[in-house]
């Protein structure tokens, strides 16, 4: 039987580009031994053991224990990669894109706390060429909130000294949630998006919703 709990998001809809399922079962077992152990501490067998399979399960479908971080971080970024995209392609002007960039990525770190756990704060684990991929989606979500900030300046809407210092200011407060988050914690992940949306676009000195 599966040491994987049926509660909670499940494998398929956490990686639905995964193929196949005993993959993400693999995955899901990796984000939560490593969020509880650390990656160095956890051993395949552990993972293997979390996802109710046998040892050498976790060899046909990745190569290494460092191979099943990768596909755990890349996958993470990719996500916000894509939800900061859609914010911005949707947004009339750069101070909404900024408020919705920051709620949605709020709630996807809040959401997914634990997975985000293991992709935001495992990166030194990585391989130095499988770094290099993760390091360049995140310079790719940086460069796109840095570019909001300074078309944000130039629209009179921000007062910033400098947007490359804004947009990891902004940046670090979504990814900060996933060190502190719990299920528990008082405000679920869209009313704690909406207060970080709130709070992003003071940090750039913009008027909010209450006219200050």
């Amino acid at each position: 039987m599966s040491g994987i709990p049926s509660a909670g998001p499940q494998p398929a809809d956490l990686w639905p580009e995964v193929q196949p399922d005993a993959a993400r079962r693999l995955m899901l077992a990796g984000v939560e031994s490593f969020a509880q152990r650390g990656y160095h501490a956890t051993t395949t067998r552990d993972i293997a053991a979390t996802a109710g399979m046998s040892p050498a399960a976790l060899y046909v479908h990745f190569p290494s224990k460092a191979a099943l971080l990768f596909a755990i971080s890349r996958s993470g970024h990719e996500q916000v990669l894509s939800l900061t995209q859609q914010a911005v392609a949707e947004a009339e002007d750069p101070a909404a894109a900024i408020r919705d960039l920051v709620e949605r990525f709020t709630a996807w770190h809040a959401r997914r706390h634990t997975i985000a756990r293991v992709v935001q704060y495992e990166l030194e684990a990585l391989p130095e060429q499988e770094y290099g991929v993760v390091a360049s989606l995140r310079r790719d979500i940086e460069r796109l909130v840095r570019d909001v900030v300074e078309r944000g300046v130039a629209a009179g809407l921000f007062t910033v000294g400098d947007a490359h210092t804004a947009a990891r200011a902004v940046l670090s407060l979504g990814v900060d949630v996933a060190r502190w988050y719990t299920d528990r914690t008082r405000l679920g992940p869209e009313a704690l998006a909406r207060e970080y949306g709130e709070l992003a676009l003071r940090m750039l000195g913009a008027m909010t919703g209450d006219g200050r």
